[in-house]
């Protein structure tokens, strides 16, 4: 990845910016709201206020209207905001007409995530695959980024391609996405490779949406640390560990997470490290069943599985932070039985759709952290003894 010079000085203000139209609700725009502040709060900046506007379709030339272009301005001037952010992706003429009217630092959701993932990445695979995505992203928007970015003092949607003068030149952009997919085939390559030497062990990939646990359930079930924390997209590379049950043996994998209106540049410049997905023989989709849209986030992982044709994979499916959904669900004056029958409803419904593959648990309580284990551990044998049906490799 390029030298960032443009490392976030402090926190940076923000308003937010979306559009209801025929295709979304205004609950599923604050929704997203929500998830793009969250977002904002991840790469260090805090959100003052958000701007919605119910149009037919997104305005062509600035996005939104150009009375609420004034308005948001007008906020801008007045409370001393360094940063909009819109939630959906703008073009580069939409940018250009857009700082025309308001003389601040633009940017829309893609851009947000290209930068959380630029400072999560650590390995030079992870590095390669966010410039490739930066770059890919940047290209199209040529005419209107560059004067948009020259004037940049640094903060949110700075970090990677766009610092130096050199880089306007479409041709050496396209060079450089040349030689980084170059470089990634030759690491994906060598991926394939370890991925082949890791013999006739049944694999394992926790997946989900970001922020659902993965991190801290991986730590439990391997028993060993990888970094967690309440942000999204806290890790970004694959980390795979040998795992023994019973005298088991498999490989568990930790893999980035989804969210929605995901960049494709990013699932595109991600192949190898989601090939941990498509070649895993079991999945352990990871839910937040404490957040108030978690069957939304469900749909946006399927879907998303889908996309990477690994839909038709065997799926255990893991309803994590059962302390914070009984915290949100039941009042004090509830009493014992009925909320035991609010929870056997829930684990009746979810089983019955999961056909039988649904485990509920609290990965930082530990709670049903064995039942999980006992779970993980019998598809795994039957797998084997599918596999291996004439050999008893370890039980």
């Amino acid at each position: 990845m390029l030298d960032k010079k443009n490392v976030i000085q402090g926190t940076e203000t923000a308003v937010i910016v979306g559009v209801v139209t025929k295709e979304q609700t205004e609950q599923q725009v604050n929704e997203y709201l929500d998830e793009l502040a969250f977002l904002a709060e991840t790469a260090g900046a805090e959100t003052k206020k958000r701007f919605i506007q119910k149009l037919a379709h997104p305005d062509t030339r600035t996005f939104v209207g150009k009375g609420k272009l004034e308005e948001i301005n007008q906020y801008i001037i007045s409370h001393g905001i360094n940063l909009v952010i819109f939630d959906d992706e703008l073009t580069g003429a939409q940018l250009n007409n857009i700082e025309k009217v308001i003389n601040t630092k633009t940017i829309d959701r893609s851009d947000l995530i290209l930068d959380i993932f630029a400072r999560r990445a650590k390995t030079a695979e992870a590095k390669a695959q966010v410039e490739l995505a930066q770059y890919q992203y940047i290209l199209p928007r040529l005419r209107g980024m560059w004067k948009h970015l020259e004037r940049l003092g640094g903060g949110i949607g700075t970090r990677g391609p766009g610092e130096t003068e050199i880089e306007t030149d479409r041709r050496i952009v396209r060079e450089k996405i040349s030689l980084l997919r170059n470089r990634l085939k030759e690491i994906d390559k060598q991926s394939a490779t370890q991925r082949k030497n890791r013999g006739e062990f049944i694999r394992v990939a926790l997946v989900g949406y970001t922020n659902v646990g993965k991190s801290t359930l991986m730590n439990l079930l391997s028993k060993r640390e990888v970094f967690a924390e309440n942000k999204l997209f806290a890790t970004l590379d694959t980390t795979t560990s040998k795992v023994v049950f019973e005298n088991t043996p498999f490989l568990l994998s930790d893999t980035v997470g989804f969210i929605r209106k995901l960049p494709h540049h990013l699932i595109e410049s991600f192949k190898s490290t989601l090939d941990e997905v498509r070649e895993s023989d079991i999945l352990i989709h990871v839910i937040d069943i404490s957040h108030p849209q978690y069957e939304d986030q469900m749909a946006v992982v399927n879907k998303t599985l889908q996309e990477l044709k690994a839909g038709d994979k065997l799926v255990i499916t893991v309803f994590n932070k059962m302390d914070l959904y009984e915290k949100n669900t039941f009042d004090e004056w509830l009493g014992a039985d009925t909320k035991k029958e609010i929870l056997q409803d829930l684990y009746d419904r979810w089983n019955n759709e999961t056909d039988g593959n649904a485990v509920f648990v609290s990965a930082t309580e530990r709670r049903n952290v064995e039942g999980l284990r006992s779970t993980i551990l019998n598809k795994v044998k039957e797998l084997y003894q599918v596999r291996y049906p004439y050999k008893t490799l370890f039980y």
